[in-house]
């Protein structure tokens, strides 16, 4: 029952992202925003992935086919559209690899693969961190190091997966590097490992040698530099929907440890979790998961890996590799394979699954919101020209409850984008303090011919060089 909740769970998380994505168009969300824009006015490159060589993946396989979309059909929404349907897709394809190349007694690593899909991804699900593409990547690239065969053909294929991880996030590095790690365990003889071995050297050779001869300029490494700084930042293990989590989780613990997970005392103690959080959720909850998607990057590395690492002991034990003969790994996978400890592992996955459940439909709901008043603003007559244009218009006219959606470096690409690539003013925040592209690509980008209408471009434009680089 815990399989099939898991599998269904992971398999039914990675469909539903695509149509939910693709319906309250997520894509365009956060950073997602100058993403959109850049896609169709048909300069992704030049915007920003000149900058960012390191994740070249998601640049070949989700932003140029948009950018083609556009130069084939004429229309900057087909191109945002294909986009958008292609990173929603990336867990179901991962997902789909995995099982194909998962070749372990009972496809653990699919089974580990559903559980980090149903139950981490949705955490930062909305946001459009590359973390989500090297999450995809990982699972596949892991089995195949594992159990693909000793051909030329299958070596081919792990390298080819492993570079696509590394080019995927920076901290798709550290991940590489584990699956090597874990196949170290077997033995440093082991002809999986040193493929495995072979592949990682090689990819990362290539990924450090682009990141030298194609080095970020001087503005976007020192927002590097503090960024790669943030990724273990305090926020990424604060927010909010994460301490709900935690403290339902130790709620349940403690009611269900009272009863030792027996059947009816699990079940109580599940219930009596789930009653809180709903009455919680209707009379004194007034959070709201945005933001804070782009920080629960953090946790889907961590969660990943530790998903991945029991993975790994417990195909290695069944492998017969020296580290599943300790007694204390024994001890454990027996333990884990205990009715008791399985019906502890359904409850707990349920109270997490409602708490996903119920923040993505607020976060949606305000999504929703805050979309149709940033087209009110960038379709109105409103302005504030002390902002320097007399096309801009403060984004703090917006009512604070449905501003926590804001992504203020992006906010002006986004008015561009609800107002169907035809505003009258462009939405900015004066706080903000960054800004994607330079006055030069962007007076570029006003003279060439695109879908996108010139009056928008050179809207942005101004924008660009009103705040030089």
């Amino acid at each position: 029952m815990l399989r099939r909740l898991v599998v269904v769970a992971g398999v039914g998380a990675s469909v539903v992202f695509i149509p939910v994505g693709l319906y309250f168009r997520l894509q365009t969300y956060g950073d997602g925003s100058i993403f959109s824009y850049a896609v169709a006015v048909e300069d992704v490159w030049r915007f920003h992935w000149r900058n960012i060589v390191v994740r070249a993946t998601v640049w070949l396989f989700n932003l140029l086919p948009g950018e083609l979309a556009v130069a084939a059909t004429g229309s900057p929404a087909a191109g945002v559209f294909v986009y958008g349907a292609l990173s929603f897709s990336m867990q179901a394809v991962g997902l789909f690899a995995t099982a194909r190349l998962d070749r372990t007694q009972g496809r653990l690593f699919f089974f580990a693969a559903c559980a980090s899909t149903a139950l981490l991804c949705p955490l930062v699900f909305g946001f459009p961190t590359e973390m989500l593409v090297a999450h995809a990547l990982f699972w596949p690239t892991l089995a195949c190091a594992f159990g693909a065969p000793r051909t030329g053909a299958s070596a081919f294929a792990l390298f080819a997966l492993t570079l696509a991880l590394v080019f995927s996030h920076e901290a798709a590095l550290p991940l590489a590097f584990g699956i090597v790690a874990a196949l170290a365990l077997r033995s440093f003889r082991d002809p999986g490992f040193l493929r495995a071995l072979a592949c990682f050297v090689a990819a990362a050779a290539i990924w450090f040698a682009a990141d030298h001869v194609f080095p970020p300029d001087a503005y976007f490494a020192e927002v590097r530099a503090r960024a790669a700084g943030e990724f273990f930042d305090a926020r990424s293990l604060a927010f909010p929907e994460l301490r709900l989590i935690g403290v339902a989780l130790a709620a349940y613990a403690i009611v269900g440890g009272a009863f030792r997970f027996r059947a009816r005392g699990t079940l109580a103690a599940a219930l009596a979790v789930l009653a809180g959080l709903a009455i919680r959720q209707i009379g004194f909850d007034d959070t709201l998961h945005a933001d804070a998607r782009y920080y629960a990057r953090t946790i889907l590395l961590i969660g990943a890996s530790l998903f991945a690492f029991v993975a790994c002991l417990a195909v290695l034990a069944q492998e017969g590799a020296p580290i599943g003969r300790l007694r204390a790994l024994e001890r454990a996978l027996v333990a884990l394979r205990s009715p008791a400890a399985a019906r502890g592992m359904i409850g707990a996955m349920a109270i997490v699954l409602c708490v996903h459940v119920t923040e993505t439909i607020k976060f949606l709901a305000a999504w929703t919101d805050y979309r149709a008043a940033v087209r009110t603003l960038a379709t109105g007559a409103a302005a504030d020209p002390a902002l320097g244009a007399p096309f801009f218009v403060s984004s703090r006219r917006i009512a604070p409850a449905l501003d926590r959606l804001a992504w203020f470096s992006t906010t002006p690409y986004l008015s561009a984008l609800v107002a169907d690539f035809r505003p009258t003013r462009l939405v900015i925040d004066p706080a903000g303090n960054y800004f994607w592209i330079t006055c030069a690509i962007a007076t570029a980008n006003a003279a060439k011919q695109t879908p996108v209408p010139a009056a928008t471009r050179d809207m942005i434009r101004v924008y660009a060089c009103a705040h030089p680089r």
